[in-house]
């Protein structure tokens, strides 16, 4: 096996252009799809349709082009649309497919494993049900991917759904309570589950620690690895594992690390130059070209400072908070790496400490 990484614009949430272009040239076989992220333009909040619209935008042109159904398509591959394109950010799509490549042992390369949960119910999400059945499924990607060992995972992307006024109704109507009322709090209980199930499966959190009260409040447990967005447009968790295996070919490596704010540069330098990158100041043409795919999670910090300075993200009545973080790492990264094609989630609930968050890259392994 081997992991192929194509980053393709969007020019708008139904673009799916330039991944089919890809099919159509060659690169791509169709039946090799893993897992489709993208950055859509919207709000990111509850209302984002966006993230719905790019997603039925490309099962739609990938079953057409398959001779299948967009439920078949759906129903094999990881579709994760994140949305907020804040700042200097620029949509568009990172296509995960696996191709034809040999493994070499001692050798490992990039690998990639995908899972999906059964559908939640509404009273579910948020609390301890989600948290265990990701648990369950971010093992079982794991096991697709022939990675071995959980210290061989270096991120793991979740797409997990939220609760709307419609399922908190039809859960009273069973005589069922939710987690919560308010929509915009479910997305991030949601994701916090999520991510704490990834914590659970790779060991960086002890199962019996988590209950519904810790999910969202007890903010010293969580994944250094999980990368969670929620949307409307799903009642399941979609999951890929992306990390280190011997049985995989090719050039492709990865490697992660966690930053401690949302300035927190030294963090990802140090993951570029396990990279092999010289990460001296911003990348230049040669090294850039070598860079597959950067992602990110970014979180306003609670304490309402960055380094002992007051900000105000929290206290912005007309732009959401998350939006105001996304704008800020992504500015950051963009810097660091001269490109701004970069996945920037907002929403870091358990996903890192207060104020930062996970960082992986992928890149072309440098030449010996």
């Amino acid at each position: 096996m081997q992991a192929q990484v194509f980053r393709v614009p969007m020019a708008d949430p139904s673009d799916t252009s330039g991944v089919i272009r890809l099919i159509d040239e060659g690169l791509l076989a169709p039946d090799g799809l893993v897992a489709v992220l993208g950055k859509t333009e919207g709000n990111g909040c509850v209302n984002d349709f966006t993230r719905g619209y790019a997603t039925a935008s490309l099962k739609s042109a990938l079953a057409a082009r398959l001779g299948t159904t967009p439920g078949e398509i759906g129903d094999r591959v990881a579709f994760v649309m994140s949305g907020g394109t804040e700042g200097g950010l620029s949509p568009h799509f990172i296509v995960f497919a696996r191709g034809h490549g040999r493994g070499q042992p001692g050798s490992k390369r990039l690998a990639l494993g995908t899972a999906f949960t059964r559908a939640f119910r509404p009273e579910e999400i948020g609390r301890t049900a989600q948290v265990e059945e990701t648990a369950r499924a971010v093992v079982a990607a794991m096991r697709t991917a022939a990675i071995a060992t959980s210290s061989d995972v270096h991120y793991v992307q979740i797409k997990c759904p939220l609760l709307t006024r419609e399922r908190i109704a039809e859960a009273e109507a069973r005589g069922q309570r939710v987690a919560t009322e308010d929509t915009y709090h479910s997305m991030g209980l949601s994701r916090g589950a999520s991510a704490l199930g990834v914590a659970v499966a790779l060991g960086e959190v002890v199962a019996d620690a988590l209950s519904d009260a810790v999910i969202g409040h007890d903010l010293a447990l969580w994944s250094g690895r999980a990368s969670t967005s929620a949307g409307i447009e799903l009642m399941r968790n979609e999951i890929m594992v992306a990390g280190m295996s011997d049985a995989w070919g090719g050039d492709l490596v990865i490697d992660h690390g966690v930053m401690q704010d949302a300035i927190d540069l030294a963090e990802a330098q140090a993951v570029l130059r396990r990279l092999g990158f010289r990460a001296e100041g911003q990348l230049g043409p040669e090294e850039r070209s070598r860079i597959a795919a950067v992602l990110c999670k970014a979180e306003p910090a609670r304490s309402g400072q960055i380094r002992g300075a007051r900000h105000i993200m929290w206290d912005d009545s007309d732009i959401n908070a998350t939006r105001h973080a996304r704008a800020l790492v992504g500015g950051v990264l963009a810097g660091l790496i001269g490109d701004t094609r970069l996945f920037v989630s907002g929403g870091a609930e358990h996903q890192g400490p207060d104020g930062g968050g996970p960082v992986a890259v992928i890149a072309r392994k440098a030449p010996d």
